[in-house]
C-alpha cells in the first residue's frame, strides 16, 4: 500500500476548516499565524508561500513578515516579543535556516511557548518528553498520523528511527513511546544499520541519504515512512529505495507526496491548538 500523504493532509485540512468555523462562532475570532522569513533562501520562500496559501484555505489569518539577510538579531527578537504580546497572533513560526549571525537558540527561546507552532521551544520539548500537553513538531506529528492511518494499535511494535535530529528523530521517539512501541534510534555511528532495520515493524527514515534503505533491509509487512527529500540527477528521491522496499513493505510513503504535505497540515493543526490555549487564559 502506498500511503497517500496528499489525501490524508487534505482530510486533515477539511477537519481544521470545520474547527475554525466553530471557533469563530464561539470566540468571534479565528486563529492567526505569523511567519517570519529572513533572507532569500529559495526552498524557504516556497515553503512559506505554501504555508500562507494553506492557512488561508482553512480560514486561518496568515501574515508573513520578511526581513533581509543582514537584519540585526535584536530587530528579530524585538519583533517576536511584539508578536508574543499581540492577542491576534495565536501562532508564531520563524522559518529556518537563519543567517549565521543570528542565534537560532535565542530566537526559539524568546518565543512564547504557547504560540510556538513548530514545537521547538525547550518548554514544549520538555513537556513532550514528560508526556504532558505540548506543541509537537510538525514533521514527526505528520509521520505519526500517517502510521496511525495504517495501524491503529501500535502496542508492542518495534520501531526503528534513522536519524536523531531535534526536528524529527528525537520527538518521534516520544510519540512512539506514548503508543507503547519499543523504539530504537539509529544514526551515523550505528554499527549495523541493516540489522537494526531488519527487525523493525516500523521504519522512519530521516537522514538525508538517497535510497539508503534497501529492500533486503526491511522485513515483510513493515510500515516504512520516508522523511528524506534528496535532489538527484533523476529527480527527487527519499532516504528509502522505493522500488525495492515497496515490494516487501506493508505500507510505504512516496517521495514526493508522502510526509511533505502532512508537515504543513500539522502546522495548521498546531496553530488551531495554540489558539485554543490562548483563548482559555
Amino acid at each position: 500500500m502506498i500511503i497517500d500523504g496528499k489525501k490524508v493532509a487534505a482530510e486533515l485540512r477539511e477537519e481544521l476548516k470545520k474547527k475554525v468555523t466553530e471557533l469563530k462562532s464561539t470566540y468571534n475570532a479565528v486563529p492567526g499565524l505569523t511567519v517570519i522569513l529572513v533572507g532569500e533562501d529559495p526552498p524557504s520562500k516556497i515553503y512559506v508561500r505554501n504555508k500562507e496559501k494553506s492557512a488561508n484555505e482553512v480560514g486561518i489569518n496568515s501574515e508573513v513578515i520578511k526581513y533581509p539577510e543582514n537584519v540585526e538579531e535584536k530587530v528579530l527578537l524585538n519583533k517576536i516579543i511584539e508578536l508574543n504580546n499581540n492577542n491576534n497572533v495565536s501562532g508564531i513560526l520563524v522559518q529556518l535556516p537563519l543567517p549565521k549571525h543570528i542565534d537560532k537558540r535565542k530566537v526559539i527561546e524568546t518565543m512564547n511557548p504557547r504560540k510556538d507552532v513548530d514545537g521547538f521551544h525547550p518548554m514544549n520539548v520538555g513537556n513532550l518528553s514528560s508526556g504532558y500537553d505540548s506543541s509537537i513538531p510538525c514533521t514527526p506529528l505528520g509521520c505519526y498520523l500517517l502510521i496511525k492511518k495504517i495501524e491503529k494499535n501500535l502496542n508492542g511494535k518495534h520501531a526503528v528511527i534513522i536519524g536523531r535530529s531535534n526536528l524529527n528523530g528525537k520527538p518521534m521517539i516520544q510519540l512512539l513511546l506514548k503508543e507503547n512501541c519499543t523504539v530504537t534510534i539509529t544514526h551515523s555511528k550505528t554499527k549495523d544499520l541493516r540489522a537494526e532495520c531488519s527487525r523493525a515493524d516500523i521504519i522512519i527514515a530521516a537522514v538525508g541519504r538517497p535510497k539508503l534503505v534497501k529492500g533486503d533491509w526491511v522485513k515483510k509487512g513493515a510500515i516504512v515512512i520516508d522523511v528524506g527529500i534528496n535532489k538527484t540527477d533523476s529527480g527527487l528521491v527519499g532516504d528509502v529505495d522505493f522500488d525495492e522496499v515497496s515490494k516487501v513493505a506493508k505500507a510505504i510513503t512516496p517521495v514526493p507526496g508522502g510526509v511533505g504535505p502532512m508537515t504543513i497540515a500539522c502546522l495548521l493543526n498546531n496553530t488551531v491548538e495554540c489558539f485554543k490555549k490562548t483563548q482559555s487564559n
